[in-house]
């Protein structure tokens, strides 16, 4: 059964971490906080996942983040475990169709996002991407708002909030 206050609570708390950069930390420490799983090389893990992977805008962080969790709970502890990989990537994809729907519907967007690559989230949020590997550009992404609440730390509460959705929903 869903909790509607432990969603909101990881998805805040996901949302606040992100001021602080780091989309898979922000989403990952929320989640382990919040349901005790994982440990600190798991979230140290995921420090260069951030700003689509290394800051290039490759696959969104958040996401990463909130399939790290999965991972955690569902996946293979095996290589030659090939029925818990089958069942891990099943639940993975409804976790990405989720928080891209999630995504168009918390930020009002009118067309359907193209892919969770960072960059094309961006561009739906800011109107144009960022190459954040850049230091003036990442400034530019900054003043754009993107670690605002309306930015970037939203799309990282978005990917928490699906995640604890579906780790409830596995309990």
């Amino acid at each position: 059964m869903i909790n509607v206050d432990r969603v909101e609570r990881v998805k805040r708390k996901a949302l606040e971490n992100d001021f602080l950069s780091g989309c898979s930390q922000s989403v990952l420490g929320a989640i382990q906080e919040e349901f005790a799983i994982g440990n600190i090389d798991s979230f140290k893990a995921a420090t260069v996942l951030s700003g689509g992977v290394v800051r290039t805008g490759e696959t969104c962080g958040a996401i990463i983040g909130a399939l790290l969790s999965l991972g955690l709970l569902i996946g293979r502890e095996r290589m030659e475990d090939f029925d818990a990989y089958q069942g891990a990537m099943k639940v993975g994809l409804e976790i990405r169709d989720k928080f891209m729907k999630e995504l168009k519907a918390q930020f009002g967007f009118k067309e359907e996002l193209e892919s969770t690559l960072c960059r094309h989230i961006q561009e739906k949020i800011y109107g144009r991407s960022f190459n954040l590997a850049d230091d003036k550009d990442r400034q530019a992404f900054l003043d754009a708002g993107g670690h605002s609440e309306t930015g970037c730390p939203k799309v990282c509460g978005i990917a928490a909030q699906v995640i604890a959705e579906k780790i409830m929903e596995l309990e």
